[in-house]
């Protein structure tokens, strides 16, 4: 065995022996999150371990003064590692940070366009995610979240699913895929599902799922990521082809938890 190999898995090994996530908090915040209640026993066993390796990798800080319970911090660790519960740590690379607001937070972005003028543009906003930069959430949304899975909305899912989008360095909708994905069958699939959203947007048609996917190619993978984790009937039901897509990127399959 590669010695540097053998050395990150001695330190990943002490790690979860001896700064293990504390098993009472641990049922608190599975029992908080109703997105995790359907997970096997093997999964949450799993999820536990890479909870707790996030936390030693990641800080979890509130802004402005804002206090963070143990709880709190355990909640968002435990979500955040769902995405990438059987793709490994790694997915997070880069970054260090997390964020946590109050409540909303006002951002100011610089933008300019096709003549050289630059703007200021500002924003409201329950949760970002920065290229090679923290994760920032909102812990009334958070919050909000977990006790209504049924909106088909959890902030944390859409901004890590950004930092899974911009693992090749762009927010564009296309994360790395595996070898065994066809690149161009997850572009059709979600090329075809995004525009026919921009078209019911477009045309004032009532939309199945949040119109705010129909923004960007990178907010469409977000908010689909949200719904496969949150909803997985409806994404399945109005994008089966998408859904199907994610199945093969996640490696989990959500759906087949409700059986």
């Amino acid at each position: 065995m590669n010695i540097i190999k053998w050395a990150k898995r001695q330190r990943v090994r002490h790690t979860l022996k001896h700064h293990p996530i504390p098993f009472l908090l641990w049922k608190k915040a599975l029992r908080r999150a109703a997105l995790l209640h359907e997970l096997s026993s093997v999964e949450k066993a799993r999820l536990r371990k890479l909870a707790t390796l996030f936390l030693h990798h990641k800080t979890i800080t509130g802004a402005r003064a804002f206090e963070l319970s143990d709880e709190m911090v355990i909640v968002i660790a435990a979500q955040a590692a769902l995405p990438i519960l059987n793709l490994g740590l790694n997915y997070y690379s880069n970054w260090i940070e997390v964020i946590v607001y109050p409540g909303a937070f006002r951002v100011s972005h610089e933008s300019i366009d096709s003549n050289g003028v630059s703007s200021n543009e500002t924003n409201i906003l329950s949760g970002e995610a920065w290229l090679r930069g923290p994760v920032i959430l909102s812990w009334e949304d958070v919050e909000h979240d977990l006790h209504a899975p049924h909106l088909e909305h959890n902030v944390v899912i859409h901004e890590f699913a950004h930092k899974l989008d911009m693992l090749d360095g762009s927010a564009d909708g296309l994360p790395p895929l595996h070898p065994h994905m066809e690149i161009e069958q997850w572009a059709e699939a979600l090329s075809t599902a995004y525009e026919i959203l921009q078209q019911q947007v477009a045309h004032h048609q009532r939309t199945r799922i949040n119109a705010y996917a129909a923004t960007t190619p990178a907010e469409f993978f977000a908010v689909v990521s949200e719904y496969f984790f949150a909803a997985p009937v409806i994404l399945n039901r109005y994008c089966p082809q998408v859904y199907q897509q994610l199945v093969k990127f996640y490696r989990q399959n959500p759906l087949a938890r409700r059986k």
